[in-house]
């Protein structure tokens, strides 16, 4: 058997791009990350967790999908909620609602 071109997963549809240029797809989305491990890493991490299922606080169910930038809405339930860009719930995010958890506590106690 020949030998054949290495798989690059889940991130190996995107076009190759010269460092000093930009090219656009006849999508006109900007992509260029099918070379060089850490780049596929970050682009990988970032696509599983956009198009993953997350768990809907209002509903209790693992039905919340990315519809646009930034808007996740419940599937189920038809809630929607403002998030981060890849992910529902960002580290900050996840940080202010914890201090504000400990200082409501602090408060009523």
């Amino acid at each position: 058997m020949t030998k054949r071109t290495k798989k690059a997963g889940i991130v190996g549809k995107y076009a190759v791009l010269d460092s000093w240029k930009y090219e656009s797809n006849d999508t006109g989305n900007i992509s260029g990350t099918r070379y060089g491990a850490s780049l596929r890493k970050q682009i990988k991490k970032m696509e599983v967790s956009q198009h993953a299922k997350y768990f809907c606080e209002f509903c209790g169910k693992y039905a919340v999908k990315r519809k646009a930038v930034g808007i996740w809405g419940c599937k189920d339930c038809g809630k929607v909620k403002a998030g981060g860009a890849y992910t529902l719930n960002t580290a900050s995010a996840v940080t202010v609602r914890s201090t504000i958890r400990r200082l409501r506590e602090q408060t009523e106690s």
